[in-house]
């Protein structure tokens, strides 16, 4: 993408200042914010709200809403990000003035983590009684990553993110991962988890699963990992999922197979008791996308008190066609089938 010498003379000037810098540093480390900032910076808040206002306007950064909070992060343009990447990486971490900035962000991370662990000691018993009834999580990961392979992708997205898990596992293979919750307190757990792991190239914000805060058709890969379950019209989720998939995208959904486990939906507000193969195809069908693959994972022991784990992949029906003649124009899409 190619901007005009004044935008880019902007872009600079936004940059080209130390405290705005040192926000770019902290920022390519994870999403934070303003009060996060104000610590990390010891500096008054309108001050650091007015650096964070001219790299929004430069389009170098971009803000959120969680509840009461507001959240900063690196853009989501391809451009901008590679240009910060780039410009941060010439900061040398070894300065003393950057050195006390990533203390003090270690010391805000640490503070997500003891947050994160107190509501997990809340509600371990609850997880853990459900865990029991279903083959062990590593299982499902394992294939999930045989699945989707070890081709880099450009761009992920995690509807009903939780822990942040599927993040992290695919970290190594996007280069922006986006994860999308409702619960405050579960995206406090996904940041700590991801700080813990290292991730930087991947975010979570609050957002309903019928309505996520993203771009449509911006996706390489979306994952709905044992969400379905809980949602009343899960087939409206699957919909708006293929809405958010690049021409060729692929949409995992993970859940259980059909079961009478009721308790599950009056003790943990499971609204559907599992689904077959053929509830999923049709919905993936009606939402533009063919269903390449099914995989099953046996519960545990013989108790027939247990839960079958399914795993589902869809492809979007577009195709991306690329125009050879002309590299400085956009591919083409087609419906499956069409061509030129």
């Amino acid at each position: 993408m190619h901007v005009t010498l004044d935008t880019m003379v902007d872009t600079l000037k936004a940059a080209a200042e130390s405290s705005r810098l040192r926000i770019l540093v902290l920022l390519s480390r994870g999403d934070l914010t303003v009060s996060d900032l104000t610590e990390i910076l010891g500096q008054s808040q309108p001050r650091v709200s007015r650096h964070l206002k001219l790299l929004l306007d430069a389009g170098l950064i971009g803000r959120y809403q969680e509840g009461s909070w507001a959240f900063f992060r690196l853009s989501d343009t391809d451009s901008s990000r590679d240009f910060v990447q780039r410009l941060v990486s010439g900061v040398r971490e070894a300065d003393a003035q950057v050195v006390r900035d990533l203390e003090r962000l270690a010391a805000v991370k640490r503070k997500r983590q003891d947050r994160a662990a107190e509501y997990f000691s809340e509600n371990a018993a609850s997880w853990d009684r459900i865990r029991s009834l279903h083959v062990p999580d590593r299982a499902v990961e394992a294939a999930l990553l045989k699945l989707v392979g070890k081709r880099p992708f450009q761009s992920m997205l995690d509807l009903g993110t939780g822990t942040g898990r599927l993040l992290e596992i695919f970290a190594p293979l996007y280069r922006r991962g986006v994860g999308i919750d409702m619960s405050r307190e579960m995206l406090t757990v996904a940041r700590a988890n991801l700080d813990k792991a290292g991730v930087a190239n991947a975010q979570v914000r609050q957002g309903d699963i019928f309505s996520p805060p993203v771009e449509r058709n911006a996706f390489d890969l979306v994952t709905i990992h044992q969400v379905l379950h809980y949602l009343d019209d899960p087939a409206r989720a699957i919909a708006e999922a293929a809405r958010l998939l690049r021409p060729a995208g692929r949409l995992i959904v993970v859940d259980f197979a059909p079961h009478n486990l009721e308790f599950l939906r009056d003790q943990h507000a499971h609204m559907r008791l599992g689904f077959s193969d053929r509830q999923i195809a049709d919905w993936f069908a009606e939402a533009g996308l063919d269903l390449e693959d099914s995989q099953e994972f046996e519960p545990r022991g013989g108790n027939e008190a247990r839960l079958t784990v399914k795993l589902w992949l869809g492809r979007d029906r577009r195709l991306l066609i690329a125009d050879p003649s002309n590299d400085t124009l956009p591919a083409k899409t087609y419906p499956m089938g069409e061509t030129a």
